[in-house]
């Protein structure tokens, strides 16, 4: 009964935090307890299913995994079939809905069973013939999407990540090679190591990328500005930078030719999206620096972030930390990255849940140590996110750039006593306006002095002009 209660996927409040804290007890001290579950997880599910009556039997469905680019090539996707007039739903880590999105508040990629359904019966009442879904690994193991049928899965790319439930990299690898079983059509990245693996559990498929793949780009120009490429006949363009971004584009192209759209309609659909919140979204508030705001959490997502930045003019100033009861082993790696990357390394807490954020912290620490950053030099270690956001933007000069990442689009932090509203955006624009309503006054009271000083001179010279003419007329006298 206990573990009845704990298996449901919780809400953000107080008391849902207490029962996931039990929850990762449980996991921790019972030998095979994701194994134990399963039989829960798959009678909600068919439960949820048969409650809503699998709504999305009636819609085309696309669904993306991988552990990094999920979010942005299912927004490409979304975005270009309904520029070109097709209605299609989304439901992805940032948010969900047809037109009008709704933000996405749980800390979740794709819900619960029941949730799921119930926003897919929404999305399908909207009037949606296409539903672009965002599958994770942990989905296909608790048997979530039961009951929906995928026309196209897609594989963006697979690193080290969710260890601590998969245990191994094959088992990660396996669930999410699911997907592709029970899809009708595969669209796989050929420059991923385990594209052969995708293409095996596969009826049908294409293949992409930039060195390898059927659909191919060629002549990538990359700028701050965006991507371009060539890909047969067509010129893609995003208006979100970074390489990775050419392949989450060319996963959008090759659904995009599977559904039997045109050139044209690929080309212009992929070029109309402006941006994914919290995917290097910059906070621009008139400052002579950079501020990004990414959610880039694994080693590769944050080396890939980096990377995006291209040549530096300026230092670079990142804000990073670690999610408690995640997978751990990543720590001292991300923490290494950083420092490889970075001028100026601010470790901070991310959602620490129950697990000590200073522990947390200590891992990082050592990676960053490894790579000689030394602790009040150039790097520092402030377990308040929104004071190490502000501490980062204290000490950008002109030209630098402030890297905030790990947090991206969500809108909570999650602490031992349950979750707290925080954006990591938010706080940023709050600390950029401080910062020059500070530079503004500071301004101001240098400008009074300066003319003050100038008043001054101006009196002394007016007296020693007197003086002098004083002095002149008694010698004529």
């Amino acid at each position: 009964m206990i573990c009845g209660i704990i298996v449901i996927n919780m809400g953000n409040t107080k008391e849902d935090s207490r029962l996931k804290s039990l929850k990762t007890i449980l996991m921790d001290k019972v030998p095979g307890y994701n194994s134990l579950v399963k039989p829960i997880h798959l009678a909600r599910a068919v439960m949820a299913g048969v409650k809503y009556k699998f709504p999305a039997r009636s819609m085309k469905v696309i669904a993306v995994t991988g552990t990094n680019g999920k979010t942005t090539t299912c927004f490409m996707i979304w975005k270009m079939l309904n520029e070109c007039g097709r209605k299609a739903g989304l439901m992805t880590t940032v948010a969900w809905g047809v037109k009008r999105l709704q933000p996405e508040l749980n800390h979740m990629t794709t819900m619960d069973s029941m949730t799921l359904n119930k926003r897919i019966e929404e999305i399908r009442d909207q009037g949606a013939d296409y539903l672009v879904l965002e599958v994770t690994s942990h989905a296909m193991c608790q048997f979530r999407t039961l009951g929906i049928p995928v026309e196209i899965a897609v594989f963006t790319n697979l690193t080290h990540d969710h260890l601590d439930y998969h245990k191994t990299i094959e088992k990660y690898r396996a669930a999410k090679c699911k997907l592709f079983k029970k899809a009708k059509y595969g669209v796989i990245n050929a420059d991923d190591g385990n594209s052969k693996w995708f293409m095996k559990a596969s009826k049908d498929y294409i293949t992409y990328g930039i060195k390898n793949g059927k659909l191919r780009a060629r002549k990538v120009k990359l700028s701050p500005a965006g991507v371009k490429y060539a890909c047969g006949d067509m010129r893609i363009e995003t208006q979100i930078p970074g390489e990775f971004n050419v392949y989450n584009s060319l996963a959008a192209v090759a659904v995009g030719q599977k559904l039997g759209l045109d050139d044209n309609e690929i080309e212009q659909g992929i070029s109309a999206l402006d941006g994914v919140e919290g995917r290097m979204t910059k906070v621009d508030e008139g400052q002579d620096f950079t501020v990004i705001v990414d959610y880039a959490h694994t080693p590769d997502a944050l080396e890939k972030a980096f990377k995006a930045l291209g040549d530096a003019n300026g230092k670079i100033i990142s804000v990073h930390g670690g999610a408690g009861r995640r997978d751990e082993s990543t720590r001292s790696e991300r923490g290494e990255i950083l420092a490889r990357y970075s001028d100026y390394v601010i470790i901070t807490e991310d959602d620490s849940r129950d697990e000590d954020p200073s522990k947390i912290a200590q891992q990082f620490v050592k990676g960053a140590e490894k790579m000689g950053k030394i602790e009040g030099r150039d790097l520092s270690v402030n377990l308040d996110r929104e004071e190490a956001i502000r501490e980062a933007i204290g000490v950008a000069k002109k030209g630098d750039i402030v890297m905030l990442l790990g947090k991206g689009h969500e809108k909570t932090i999650l602490r031992a006593d349950g979750p707290h509203e925080f954006e990591d955006i938010k706080v940023a624009r709050k600390y950029l306006r401080e910062r020059e309503q500070h530079d503004k006054e500071e301004h101001e009271i240098a400008e009074k002095a300066r003319k003050l000083r100038e008043q001054a001179l101006k009196r002394e010279a007016e007296r020693r002009r007197r003086e002098a003419e004083d002095v002149y007329g008694n010698i004529t006298e």
